[in-house]
C-alpha cells in the first residue's frame, strides 16, 4: 500500500523485476501489440556490426542522448556516464527483459530520485515505450510533460514530484491503461483536476502542492480502487461529494488540507471503514462532526482542525479503538461529550484549543461564540452540489485570531 508518507523508492530494479514477472500473464496480448513472436525472435538476429543488442536498446539510446542535450544543469555528475551504446550501464537506468520476449533487455525503469537534475522532458521519451517506471522525484525538471508518453503503455510508476513542471493537469497520464501509480506533487500545475482522473483505476494518488483550483469533481470517488489520496494544499472551493463513498473498500488515507473545501464534512465519510488517515484541517467546513465516523474503527488520526465546525464532540469518535491523534482545534465546538473531555486517560494525543468550550484554557470569547452558538448549522437542510448552494457558514474566518 502506498503511504502519504512513502519514500523515494531506490531499488527500483527489484521492484521493476517483480512487476514485469507479474504482468507476464500479458505476454501474448503484448507480443501481437509489439509485432513480436517466437518466430520473429529467432529470425531477428543483428546482421550488420550495429553496437546494439536490439532495436529497442538503440531507440533507448537515441531517446536517452536526446534527454542528455536538454539537461543543462547536472551539479551531481549523474549523467557523467550517459556515452556510448551500453545504455543498461548508464546511472538511474534499470534493464529487464519485457513482457513480450524473455529473450532480449529494454530499458524498463528510470531512477533519478534526488540527482538535482535541471531540464526539460523531451518528446524522444516516448520512444522508452517498455518502460514500467519513472522516478524523477526532488530534480529541476520544469516545462510540460510530453504529449509523447502516451506511448509508454507499460508504465506502472510516474513519480515527478518535487520539480518545477508547469501547465494544465498533464492529461497524457489519462491514457496510460497500466497507470497504478501517480505522484505529481510539489509542482506548479495548474486548473482544474479533469473527472477522467477520478475513473482511472489508480491505487495512489497524489495531487498536492500545485495550483489546482475549480471544483473538487462530482466523481471525486470514482475511482474505487484508490488506498491514498492527496489533494492537500490546492484551491479547489466547493463541497466534498457524497461520492467520496465509492471509495469504501479502498482508502485508507485521505488528505483535504488547505483545499478551500465549503459546507458540511458528508457523512458519506463514515462509510469508508479501512480509513487510517483523514485529514480536513484548513478548510472552511461548517457544521457539527458527522457521527458516521464513530464507525471508523481503524481510524489513527483525525485532524479537524482550522475550520468552522460547530456543536458537540461525540464520545463515539473520542472511542474509536486505535485512535491515537485527535486534532479539533480552532472551531466552534461546545460541548466534550463523554470521555472526549479527558482524551489523556485514554493516551490520545488531541488539541482542542481555541473552540467555546466553556471552563477550559484557550477558548474563544463568549462575545466570539455566542453568535456561532445561536444559529447552529443544520446539514440536512442544505443540498451542496459543487456550484450549487452551501451550508451557511459563520461570520468569521476558521483562521481568525481567537479571542479571550
Amino acid at each position: 500500500m502506498a503511504s502519504f508518507l512513502f519514500s523515494a523508492i531506490t531499488s527500483s530494479h527489484v521492484i521493476l523485476i517483480i512487476l514485469l514477472l507479474c504482468s507476464s500473464f500479458l505476454t501474448n496480448s503484448l507480443a501481437a501489440k509489439h509485432g513480436y513472436s517466437s518466430t520473429h525472435r529467432h529470425h531477428h538476429r543483428p546482421h550488420n556490426s550495429s553496437p546494439f543488442p536490439n532495436p529497442k536498446l538503440h531507440q533507448a539510446y537515441i531517446a536517452l542522448q536526446a534527454w542528455k542535450k536538454v539537461i543543462y544543469s547536472d551539479p551531481n555528475n549523474f549523467t557523467t556516464n550517459w556515452v556510448g551504446p551500453s545504455v543498461c550501464n548508464y546511472r538511474g537506468i534499470y534493464c529487464a527483459p519485457p513482457p513480450y520476449d524473455h529473450k532480449i533487455q529494454v530499458v524498463s525503469g528510470i531512477d533519478l530520485n534526488n540527482a538535482d537534475i535541471a531540464g526539460f522532458l523531451p518528446d524522444e521519451l516516448g520512444l522508452l515505450s517498455d518502460l514500467a517506471l519513472i522516478h524523477l522525484n526532488s530534480n529541476r525538471f520544469c516545462g510540460i510533460v510530453p504529449q509523447t508518453l502516451s506511448n509508454l503503455t507499460l508504465l506502472y510508476e510516474l513519480d515527478l514530484s518535487n520539480n518545477r513542471f508547469v501547465g494544465p493537469f498533464p492529461n497524457v497520464v489519462l491514457s496510460l491503461p497500466m497507470l497504478n501509480y501517480l505522484d505529481i506533487r510539489f509542482n506548479e500545475f495548474e486548473g482544474p483536476l479533469p473527472p477522467e482522473l477520478f475513473n482511472k483505476k489508480l491505487d495512489a494518488i497524489f495531487v498536492n502542492n500545485n495550483r489546482f483550483t475549480s471544483m473538487i469533481p462530482q466523481n471525486f470517488g470514482s475511482n474505487n480502487s484508490a488506498s491514498v489520496l492527496v489533494i492537500a494544499n490546492n484551491k479547489f472551493g466547493g463541497c466534498l461529494p457524497p461520492s467520496v463513498a465509492n471509495l469504501a473498500n479502498s482508502i485508507e488515507e485521505l488528505l483535504l488540507i488547505n483545499t478551500s473545501i465549503s459546507g458540511c464534512l458528508p457523512p458519506e465519510v463514515g462509510y469508508l471503514y479501512k480509513l487510517r488517515v483523514l485529514d480536513v484541517s484548513l478548510n472552511k467546513l461548517v457544521g457539527p462532526i458527522p457521527y458516521s465516523i464513530a464507525g471508523l474503527a481503524h481510524l489513527e488520526l483525525l485532524n479537524l482542525a482550522h475550520n468552522m465546525m460547530s456543536g458537540i464532540v461525540p464520545e463515539g469518535v473520542c472511542l474509536l479503538p486505535n485512535l491515537s491523534n485527535f486534532t479539533f482545534s480552532y472551531n466552534f465546538f461546545c460541548e466534550e461529550e463523554g470521555i472526549c473531555n479527558n482524551l489523556t486517560s485514554k493516551g490520545i494525543a488531541y488539541d482542542d484549543r481555541w473552540n467555546c468550550f466553556p471552563e477550559k484554557p484557550f477558548q474563544r470569547s463568549n462575545k466570539v461564540c455566542e453568535p456561532v452558538l445561536e444559529h447552529p448549522v443544520e446539514c440536512f437542510e442544505q443540498h451542496c452540489s459543487n456550484g450549487g448552494s452551501e451550508a451557511a457558514a459563520p461570520m468569521l474566518s476558521p483562521s481568525i485570531a481567537p479571542a479571550y
